[in-house]
């Protein structure tokens, strides 16, 4: 007996044995058992869905000798003779080879004759689509009233072409498209069947291969027995069809998460070696991030579609989600790309190198900055030193301003010894020039090199003593008892104001007062130098730090998470965290469950890191359960912070004598939801 093959040997005999098409079968079943037929069915979808097959089913159930049914037989004579496709009342008709009207009107011709063998006489029209448009206005009026013996059954992969008057007197079942889930499915039943060896792997490649066709993944499954000596093996079905081995593209995405450049143009240059489709490659490296987000998001939901879940369930614990996300939308970019690209592996290196040139790096938490030091550039070292005690003159010929510098007015100088007069090694002494007189070859010292430092310099105790003293000394020279009722003139050679006070709180004196502190010096003599105070660090505290012997705990955690610089999805899993405990070496946190799918490592490294710059350097352990209803995470105490402070604003708002005015006199209504409370807007209120 010659072999037959599997698309043939396994099509599908009854309804119950029809694969992928149970919308289609459940109607026509429950039509036949009701006695409710059409007398026209048009059947569409694409090739190898059972177009053919069903139609070859509905003409057994109607003529078989046991009666009209939903379960022919399969033994009476007219149900072997429709499975060997010698019935005479079956009348099948190739569209494409007889399109013209002739063609049609033959057929025609025999309808009005009775069946010669069975119950019903069945028109079985294949590729319906192709008929011409006078086969078509010929065909119409026969199809809408046929003789009652007579059943049309139009097949066709091209809807659209049909005209809306055929469409619109037949019944119409669109079939699906076969998923690779039910190909590999059906593969499985008949190998097991056939005793063929195969590999799961394989059975994939072939559902993907076969495009949403059965018929075509049964004849690719007789080709890959055949090539593989009669079993069905990964390799040699991936040889056959030349596809590319799905490691590779898993060592692709491997190198990706690494972060490691080299890595991924050593894949590259490994795949290069097999003379690839560069473009299939970044279409396939797509779909392992779609299945990587669905891994990510919900990982029960992820199919075996290469054998390799349980590989990519930690893989996909190795990339954010955000990481994920990006890369999916630069490979359809790149895949765009490649056609104006100079080769296709230039395309693709670029496309992968971009991935990893613009992954996101987080909300990096900005350097702490010194306050400016007014002065000039390079005098900042010098004003910037802490010191109670004005610094003593440097030599003229260290401290000469460029000569695009301007000068300070007269008034913000600070009064020192030697804040009107500069002495060189001669012991002369050089008169300051007016701003206006400055030229750039008078060696004059800045006022920046005599501004005393700022109060974080400085420690309070020791500015407010020195300021105290100048101000009664310059008072005692004017005259005066008591240092409040001294003119303001009297204190021109006071010290400045620091740089925390407003400068309005020295008034400006006269023009021929500061001409004269210039023309004369100061005749009084230095005041005593304030003992140099221990300099204190530049950069300040941490907000939170845990002490030696407390340890880290949830109310803590709550008033260093704003301090913390995180941004993204970061700062999102933190807000939704509480701290367990802490034993000095490693922290706990508990993550709300609904955020446990974005948990990720690099999640953790950022809030570790974070806690290490406010003081807190411990070891994180994050687990995903409930959460217990009596801890405010720091995203709920946000947002019930937030309702208390709308809820004030909205009472602030209903005690304001004006709106209760409004409500009274012309019936206004207040909108609460439009009310957005301010910073201070319920103290204020």
């Amino acid at each position: 007996m010659s072999y037959q093959v599997l698309a043939r040997k396994w099509r599908p005999r009854t309804f119950h044995e029809l694969v992928g098409q149970e919308h289609v079968s459940r109607a026509l079943v429950n039509a036949l058992d009701q006695g409710r037929l059409h007398h026209a069915y048009l059947f569409t979808g694409t090739r190898g869905v059972g177009k053919t097959t069903l139609a070859r089913i509905l003409a057994k159930c109607l003529n078989c000798r046991q009666g009209v049914t939903s379960v022919p037989c399969g033994e009476c004579e007219t149900c072997r003779e429709i499975d060997e496709g010698r019935f005479v009342d079956l009348i099948e008709v190739d569209a494409a080879s007889r399109t013209k009207v002739e063609d049609t009107r033959e057929l025609l011709d025999n309808v009005q004759y009775a069946p010669t063998q069975g119950r019903y006489k069945v028109y079985l029209i294949d590729e319906v689509h192709m008929l011409s448009t006078h086969s078509f206005n010929a065909l119409l009026k026969t199809l809408e009233e046929p003789p009652p013996h007579v059943k049309f059954l139009l097949a066709t992969t091209d809807p659209q072409k049909l005209p809306v008057t055929v469409l619109s007197r037949c019944l119409q079942f669109t079939l699906k498209n076969m998923p690779p889930e039910r190909v590999v499915g059906h593969l499985t039943h008949i190998l097991e069947a056939e005793s063929v060896a195969f590999d799961e792997q394989a059975l994939w490649l072939l559902g993907k291969a076969a495009e949403g066709s059965m018929r075509d993944a049964l004849s690719l499954t007789d080709q890959a027995i055949a090539f593989g000596q009669g079993e069905v093996r990964h390799v040699d079905v991936a040889a056959m069809l030349g596809t590319l081995d799905h490691r590779h593209l898993l060592a692709l995405a491997e190198a990706l998460a690494e972060i490691d450049a080299a890595r991924v143009l050593q894949e590259v240059a490994s795949l290069a070696e097999q003379g690839p489709d560069f473009g299939a490659i970044l279409d396939d490296l797509a779909g392992v991030f779609h299945r990587l987000t669905i891994a990510q998001m919900v990982p029960d939901a992820l199919d075996n579609g290469h054998g390799d879940r349980d590989t990519l369930l930690p893989l996909a614990a190795r990339f954010t989600a955000e990481d994920v996300q990006l890369y999916y939308q630069i490979a359809l970019q790149g895949r765009g790309d490649m056609e104006s690209a100079p080769d296709p592996r230039t395309a693709l290196e670029m496309t992968l190198l971009r991935m990893l040139a613009f992954r996101p790096q987080g909300v990096p938490k900005p350097p702490q900055t010194p306050l400016p030091i007014r002065g000039s550039a390079e005098n900042e070292a010098p004003a910037a030193a802490p010191s109670s005690a004005p610094a003593p003159n440097p030599p003229a010929s260290t401290v000469a301003p460029s000569s695009g510098e301007p000068s300070r007015p007269e008034t913000q100088a600070p009064a020192a010894s030697d804040s009107s007069l500069a002495a060189d090694d001669s012991g002369e002494e050089t008169p300051h020039e007016l701003p206006e007189t400055a030229a750039p070859e008078v060696e004059t010292p800045t006022v920046a090199e005599e501004t005393p430092p700022l109060v974080a310099d400085v420690p309070d105790d020791a500015a407010d003593a020195a300021l105290e003293d100048e101000a009664q000394r310059q008072a005692d020279a004017a005259g005066v008892a008591d240092v409040d009722d001294a003119p303001p003139w009297a204190l021109d050679d006071a010290p400045a104001p620091v740089a925390s006070e407003a400068p309005a709180a020295v008034p400006e004196p006269p023009a021929m007062d500061a001409a004269a502190d210039v023309d004369e010096p100061d005749p009084e003599p230095d005041p005593e130098p304030e003992p140099e105070p221990e300099p204190e660090p530049e950069t300040p505290a941490p907000v939170v730090a845990t002490h030696e012997s407390g340890a880290f705990d949830h109310a803590r955690w709550l008033a260093v998470f704003e301090s913390l610089a995180l941004g993204g999805l970061t700062r999102n899993l933190a807000a939704h965290c509480i701290v367990e405990h802490d034993d000095g070496e490693t922290l706990a946190l508990r993550l709300d469950p609904s955020q446990g799918a974005m948990l990720a490592d690099v999640h953790i490294e950022r809030l570790t890191k974070a806690l290490a710059d406010q003081g807190v350097e411990r070891r994180l352990n994050v687990t995903v359960e409930a959460l217990p209803e009596n801890l405010d995470t720091p995203r709920s105490q946000s947002e019930r912070q937030a309702r208390e402070r709308h809820a004030q604003a909205v009472e602030a708002l209903r005690r304001d004598p004006h709106i209760q005015m409004l409500e009274h006199d012309f019936g206004a209504h207040l909108l609460e939801r439009s009310v957005t409370p301010t910073d201070g807007a319920a103290s204020d209120a």
